[in-house]
């Protein structure tokens, strides 16, 4: 998925930077860009958030696990 996601911000930005002829369009490119940009930053912020979170809750399983073992 973020490969795929990836591939696809870089494939719009080349695309978008070989069409565009005025400064106007330029910019309008540009600003694209960075809100294409961030919106990708905040999917993969989700993604290492709930990758943590997934994380702590099995070693909070596995911790009160051994607390009934013993």
């Amino acid at each position: 998925m973020e490969k795929f996601a990836a591939g696809l911000m870089l494939g719009a930005v080349a695309g978008a930077l070989v069409v565009t002829n005025s400064y106007k369009m330029r910019s309008l490119v540009k600003k694209s860009q960075d809100e294409l940009k961030m919106k990708f930053d905040d999917m993969i912020d989700e993604k290492i958030q709930m990758m943590e979170t997934a994380t702590t809750q099995k070693t909070a399983e596995e911790k009160t696990d051994k607390k009934k073992k013993a």
